[in-house]
């Protein structure tokens, strides 16, 4: 994809999953790939896979609800690779289901501290460098709980509907410095997390018009054509990558 070769980009949560395949996705199209993720081995792992592919890739650990550790992230791409064009802030849990009422607090407040303020604190950190780039772009990942109602995971909801406020905020307040800011909105794709709740991914792939998960690879090319330059003229979007889920009634 044009404008993607040379650069330098920033993936959360590429220890695995949809960051994975981001992060495999950027090395390919000749970007330089920060992989951060709290979990080193899948981190380590996920570069293994880059640099045995050809490409270039850096490991740092990182929690994005800590803002020493969001801060050293961003500078390990100036570091590493003298600046920062993209990030793919990515990283996510999934901690209990549930109706509201039974939801335990500490699962509704690192919830929120994941996907929420970890996105936010990775914009907060990003943005100033971003900003300087000539052509720089940022994509958060929601998911469609973040475009509807997920009854039973109320708190990931609110967590993913913020994700997209956060989005839209930040692509109106830094439109006027040439930077993008999107959202990709994940129906059901097949990765450890989900595989975690057996059946889930066969229940949900029901619900979804092209009958099937996602692979994770198809999120990254989502991720990266929203950075790329074919996407030159989008920002403020929050698009659904859920083979039709969200579409019909």
């Amino acid at each position: 994809m044009k404008g993607i070769e040379d650069r330098t980009v920033v993936v959360t949560g590429a220890g695995s999953g949809i960051g994975r395949g981001s992060a495999e996705r950027f090395a390919a199209e000749g970007a330089n790939v920060v992989v951060a993720d709290i979990d080193e081995d899948g981190g380590r792992a996920t570069v293994d896979a880059i640099t045995e592919a050809g490409g270039e890739a850096t490991f740092v650990e990182v929690d994005v609800s800590d803002a020493a550790h969001v801060e050293a992230m961003v500078e390990t791409a100036l570091e590493e690779y003298g600046g920062l064009d993209f990030a793919h802030n990515n990283a996510g849990i999934d901690r209990g289901v549930g109706p509201i009422a039974e939801v335990d607090e500490a699962d509704f407040d690192r919830m929120t501290a994941v996907h929420a303020k970890g996105v936010w604190l990775c914009m907060k950190y990003e943005l100033p460098h971003i900003a300087a780039s000539d052509a720089g772009a940022i994509v958060n990942t929601s998911s469609t709980a973040g475009l509807v109602a997920a009854p039973g995971r109320a708190h990931y909801s609110m967590a993913k509907h913020g994700v997209v406020g956060l989005t839209r905020s930040a692509a109106l307040e830094y439109a006027e410095e040439g930077v993008r800011v999107n959202a990709i909105c994940p129906g059901v794709v097949d990765t450890a997390m989900a595989r975690a709740n057996e059946g889930t991914i066969e229940a949900l792939a029901e619900f979804t018009p092209l009958g099937r998960a996602a692979e994770p690879a198809e999120l990254g090319a989502a991720a990266v054509w929203l950075c790329s330059a074919d996407a030159s003229f989008v920002t403020g979007v929050s698009l659904p990558v859920d083979g039709g889920m969200i579409a019909g009634p």
